[in-house]
Parts: C-alpha cells; sequence; structure tokens
C-alpha cells in the first residue's frame, strides 16, 4: 500500500514547516495500532507518503490489507477534534493497491538501506497516483481483487487505464467499505 496525504504541500504552507512536520509525525503515530493490528510492516517514510507491504498470506487473511486503510481512516475521524485544534485541518490521504514479487536486500556503502525492488512496487505507486485524477480514497488492482476473501468490501470498476511509465494497461477498482443496512418492514 502506498498511502499519501492529501494536500500536504497546501497543508504546508498554510501552518508552516515546523507544524507540518508535527502534524506529520502525529499521523504517522496515530497509524501504527492500524498496521500493527492488521500484521502490516512499514517499508518506508516518504515525506508524507508511508509505504506498508503485507506478507500475502497476512494480507489476504480477513483482509487485513484493505482492513488497514478503512481502520486509519476510522482513527483519523476520531481524533478529528484534535487535528482541527491543534492544526486547523485533518488530514486526509489516499491510497493504491497492488501485489506481487519484490526482492529485498541491503544497498549502500557510505549509508546502509533496505531497498524492495520490482514492478509491483513502481506499479503501486502509480496507482495510488491517479487516486487524484479519479476522485477517489482507495484503488486496487484487478490482481489484488481476485485474490481477495469476498467479504466486507464493494469494488466498482474504473476499467483498464493507462500508469505512468509502464506499456501494459492496468485493470483498476475503487474500493468501498461494506456496511450492511438492515431495513424493517412493517
Amino acid at each position: 500500500m502506498f498511502l499519501d496525504m492529501k494536500e500536504s504541500t497546501t497543508i504546508a504552507e498554510k501552518i508552516g514547516h515546523k507544524n507540518h512536520y508535527e502534524l506529520i509525525n502525529e499521523y504517522y503515530s496515530d497509524m501504527t495500532n492500524a498496521i500493527v493490528q492488521t500484521q502490516g510492516a512499514i517499508y518506508q517514510y516518504v515525506g508524507d507518503e508511508i509505504v506498508v507491504s503485507w506478507k500475502l498470506e497476512e494480507g489476504l487473511k480477513n483482509s487485513n490489507c484493505l482492513q488497514c486503510f478503512f481502520f486509519l481512516e476510522k482513527e483519523i475521524m476520531r481524533k478529528s477534534d484534535h487535528y482541527i485544534s491543534k492544526y486547523g485541518v485533518v488530514p486526509g490521504f489516499k491510497a493504491g493497491y497492488h501485489c506481487g514479487e519484490v526482492t529485498r536486500g541491503q544497498v549502500g556503502q557510505i549509508k546502509r538501506d533496505l531497498l524492495c525492488t520490482g514492478d509491483v512496487l513502481n506499479t503501486t505507486a502509480r496507482i495510488q497516483g491517479l487516486c487524484n485524477q479519479l476522485g477517489v480514497n482507495l484503488l486496487i488492482s484487478a490482481a489484488l481483487k481476485e485474490i481477495l476473501p469476498k467479504n466486507n468490501f464493494i469494488f466498482n470498476p474504473k476499467g483498464e487505464l493507462e500508469l505512468k511509465g509502464r506499456e501494459k494497461k492496468e485493470e483498476l477498482y475503487v474500493c468501498c467499505e461494506f456496511r450492511s443496512v438492515h431495513i424493517i418492514f412493517r
């Protein structure tokens, strides 16, 4: 999952870089429980973006990977009054999801770092990048949709879309949390 804060540049300009740093730090802290609860692992923080991964079995179990997004959404909304009073804004976010294999290892001579590489990372970043263009908060690939358990979510097709820098189009879906509605007939 590539999860990016919405309108971060505008927020930073409005509240200043020191407050923006504090906002991002608190925002990341508030995400920790949902990531741990859904067995995710934080790969890296990139400014106002966080990259989270799951081992396939753990991510699919109870749709943990998608549950994480909705748990995050609920946590941020639960703390919305706090964010408004402290920063004047409630941070929103958008996410792209895809699945596949990555190669992971240490790189660097002067500064050692963990690096994950593979087409899945580029594809996921491009999927998340389409959220603004499509006016949605959560996009997933058909590859992930096909292997997820068929519970708790509604998938609305967006069609096969071009992803920047890729020849192959990707079939994408907007994902919504399913809430049952109880109707009482009289």
